[in-house]
């Protein structure tokens, strides 16, 4: 039996990190793609073989990169999961606001959070086919309430993430490729900003964290047959923080 193939972005650390490991787990190929170097901690025996130099700020890089990540996969694609993000924050770790967002910032942000995504689907549609494969988004809590700690540039991305999420769950779906979105709330990694204890005690029913291995259980679960017909959904992680 043919091993699945995973291509993640953001992979080296907090949910992402946490997910490459779930799939090695379960016997999955697994492909990295981030701007970062590569994780020695990370367990799978391809290691540096499978791991691909990805900036997603350079929209014409990442158009340039497709040739060879389509030669790495080798013709299918079982899961393509975009979970790269940025959250730019002012020179004291602040939140980047509507007044003092400069141009530049919203261009890279949405070239990470929400272009890439769309050009990755797009480069790789045939080895999602030919898969009859799943993409799974990773949104945020942000992209539907404001938020202490997530800029303006980020919020909107991610919402934008959401819509971009239906469109493509409708125009893939016709060719038996899922999309799906989850939309992490305050998980326990290593970004997380002052103040985080707060929100656990005044907006989380469930009173905790989240941690990343409950994240990656759910991208796991909706790259498989066991959600062979969810498609177009945004499941919220967050125990109970949305309500």
């Amino acid at each position: 039996m043919e091993r699945k193939t995973l291509l993640l972005t953001g992979a080296s650390r907090g949910i992402g990190h946490a997910t490459v490991k779930h799939f090695h787990a379960a016997g999955w190929r697994i492909f990295t793609a981030s701007r970062q170097s590569w994780v020695e901690e990370c367990p799978w025996a391809e290691k540096m073989l499978n791991h691909i130099h990805l900036d997603l700020e350079d929209i014409d890089g990442v158009a340039a990169a497709l040739p060879g990540i389509k030669e790495k996969l080798g013709g299918r694609l079982d899961a393509l999961v975009n979970n790269a993000g940025i959250s730019p924050k002012t020179a004291d770790g602040g939140r980047l606001g509507v007044l003092n967002t400069d141009y530049a910032t919203w261009v890279r942000v949405f070239n990470v959070n929400l272009f890439a995504t769309a050009l990755l689907a797009q480069g790789l549609f045939d080895e999602l086919r030919a898969a009859a494969g799943s993409i799974i988004n990773v949104t945020s809590i942000a992209g539907s309430r404001v938020h202490p700690f997530a800029g303006v540039a980020y919020a909107t991305s991610k919402a934008a993430l959401s819509a971009l999420t239906r469109e493509m769950a409708f125009d893939f779906g016709h060719h038996g490729i899922r999309v799906n979105a989850i939309a992490p709330g305050e998980i326990d990694t290593a970004i997380l900003s002052p103040g985080t204890q707060e929100i656990i005690e005044r907006q989380v029913p469930l009173q905790r964290l989240g941690r990343p291995e409950e994240v990656a259980s759910l991208i796991y679960f909706l790259s498989t047959q066991g959600a062979s017909y969810v498609n177009g959904a945004e499941i919220q992680v967050n125990g109970g923080q949305h309500v």
